[in-house]
């Protein structure tokens, strides 16, 4: 183990291994499908590139950089490597076995976000040869949500890239929302938040004004809980980073509407059957799990950030849209993300 594997107490190494121990097998596919959907994939997110960037007026006519199409490990590896760099990978380690525990929890929960993953645009994963972020698709998944929602292969491929790719062109176009991400991050990884004895009376407190509630808290119990333990300056960092991936995803959502009926044939089966899908009913501990994880939240995100996306675009047009990613101060708070015309009112 090196010290470059490890950051904040993790080692992130250990977690990218155990993670590709635990990771579920990829659906069956001959040699042929695997290098025609690695193949689909890398010419729909260069397809997708010039649709989005026309639609959402952000970015040129420059280059389209390449998407890396991978498996469930390779993206654990990813991940992994990505957190690391979040969260300051230079630091010394708390203790070979404390950081090759936490490196093992969090190689499980890689594993069991690895199967869910379409794709992801992560700034923090920097190609070497360009310098910025790398678009990452991940095929397996890809081929068992279209087998599943028996949807035609290529219009769903292209239907992920275009949600993807926005992200690409979001963060590529708006250079300081890396950083802006960063610098939230680093609040709440860092050390600084309240003593034990802080952490336990608010905790305690949460849960006795929960009442005689004996389910499982869903997302915004989740949320409560850990807004509980942290400090005003955590919370804080917590509510900008809700309301910017609220903001990335509808934007990203909108964008898929925008786009798709012109390049995607059946757009209307894939969007319902997808959505279908979000909605399905899941056995009680697998909700739990994504509870935990935030995943039930992400979906909130998509409904709510695409409710504000389309109102200010219908109502101000895409070029006056645009002046949100003008920096911090124009991202929208959390009272106008429910009602845009606020963040017209305030911005515009």
């Amino acid at each position: 183990m090196s010290e470059s594997d490890v950051g904040s107490g993790v080692d992130f190494g250990f977690a990218a291994t155990v993670g590709g121990w635990l990771a579920r097998p990829a659906p069956a596919m001959t040699d042929y499908t695997r290098r025609q959907v690695v193949e689909e994939l890398h010419t729909s997110a260069r397809a997708a590139e010039p649709l989005v960037r026309e639609v959402t007026g952000l970015g040129d006519d420059g280059p389209v950089p390449d998407a890396r199409v991978i498996d469930r490990r390779q993206w654990i590896a990813a991940a992994a490597e990505s957190m690391r760099v979040m969260m300051g990978g230079s630091e010394q380690p708390a203790g070979f076995l404390s950081s090759r525990l936490t490196g093992a929890q969090t190689g499980a929960v890689l594993a069991f976000v690895s199967s869910a993953i379409l794709g992801q645009y992560d700034p923090f994963c920097v190609d070497s040869t360009t310098g910025a972020g790398q678009l990452l698709l991940v095929y397996p998944n890809v081929v068992a949500v279209e087998r599943q929602l028996q949807v035609t292969p290529a219009d769903f491929r292209l239907w992920v890239c275009l949600h993807e790719v926005t992200h690409r062109v979001q963060f590529t176009v708006n250079r300081w929302l890396t950083g802006y991400m960063a610098e939230a991050l680093a609040v709440l990884t860092s050390s600084s938040g309240p003593d034990l004895n802080q952490v336990v009376g608010r905790l305690a407190d949460h849960l006795r004004g929960r009442g005689d509630d004996s389910e499982a808290p869903g997302p915004s119990g989740i949320l409560g809980l850990v807004r509980a333990v942290q400090s005003e300056e955590q919370r804080t960092a917590l509510d900008q980073l809700l309301m910017l991936g609220t903001l990335l995803e509808g934007h990203a959502d909108h964008v898929m509407d925008a786009v798709g009926p012109l390049a995607v044939p059946s757009v209307e089966t894939i969007r319902s059957r997808f959505e279908e899908r979000r909605q399905r009913s899941q056995p009680p501990l697998q909700r739990l799990v994504r509870a935990l994880l935030g995943l039930d939240a992400k979906l909130s995100q998509y409904t709510r950030g695409k409710a504000f996306v389309d109102a200010v675009v219908e109502r101000v047009g895409m070029d006056r849209f645009n002046a949100v990613w003008s920096g911090p101060q124009t991202l929208p708070l959390p009272a106008e993300i429910e009602e845009p015309q606020k963040w017209i009112d305030r911005v515009l």
